[in-house]
């Protein structure tokens, strides 16, 4: 439920309709949802489709496909599978577009993965890609160095956390078009307990409490980072701020003669 909660602060369902304007699904259309996470952007994207389309969602972890499911048992245009970004088990050309958000972040083979979604788009198909560069935060602290440890910490779970900075380039060479990038900010000028950066507060706590000692982070440090924070939200001295790159793609095909 945490993970889902998440999912509805209003940071992130501002995020999903950003992506459902870029991508603008139609009625009849076949997407997948690569990450498909808890089923709200593909509950989204079944709806807009309708009877006559069709939404695949695929996630790694077994618990998100459980969620996915339960919320789209409804909507029988759409269907759920485990499965990988760098694997995608369908046929070539399956599908009009593909949306992915916060997943290629965690993937350390990009040029395979951005080939395998060419491989299962249409000719002309659209691509919609969403990523953290983590670079762009912006978070007040009363200690910027210790603040600039834990976040290193945090940069450690992911295979790149600055994809966004050269997702285009790699988008080209796996021979799509880059047709539009937006920022999607996540921003918090002051404490709110349901928002995105409350979850990622606790999410950064829970993470380098277990892992800070590879990156010589005591759990003493961590706590105390932690504790900064609280006493800032006391005193209503709390910003945060970081960016989301969207990028719209579509697949490139060669004109012939």
């Amino acid at each position: 439920k945490s993970v889902e909660a998440m999912y509805l602060t209003p940071d992130v369902v501002g995020q999903r309709a950003r992506v459902l304007d870029m991508l603008s699904p139609k009625p009849g259309e076949r997407i997948i949802d690569i990450g498909v996470g808890p089923g709200l952007l593909a509950q989204d994207l079944a709806r807009l489709v309708g009877d006559t389309g069709r939404v695949v969602g695929l996630d790694a972890a077994a618990a998100m496909i459980k969620m996915a499911r339960t919320r789209l048992a409804a909507l029988p245009q759409a269907e759920c599978v485990e499965g990988d970004a760098c694997a995608l088990k369908f046929p070539d050309a399956s599908f009009d577009a593909a949306v992915s958000t916060q997943v290629y972040e965690y993937v350390a083979d990009m040029p395979l993965a951005l080939s395998e979604l060419r491989r299962v788009l249409r000719p002309g198909g659209r691509a919609l890609v969403l990523d953290t560069d983590w670079r762009s935060i912006v978070w007040h602290s009363s200690d910027e160095a210790r603040m600039a440890r834990v976040l290193s910490c945090w940069d450690g779970h992911l295979a790149d956390p600055h994809l966004p900075a050269r997702l285009a380039p790699l988008f080209r060479r796996a021979g799509f078009t880059v047709a539009r990038v937006e920022i999607v900010p996540m921003l918090s000028p002051h404490w709110q307990p349901v928002s995105y950066a409350a979850g990622i507060m606790r999410a950064i706590h829970g993470y380098a409490r277990g892992n800070g000692a590879r990156y010589g982070l005591s759990e003493i440090e961590v706590q105390a980072w932690y504790d900064d924070q609280l006493r800032l939200i006391e005193r209503g001295e709390f910003f945060f701020s970081v960016n989301r790159y969207a990028f719209l793609a579509t697949r490139q095909d060669a004109v012939g003669p």
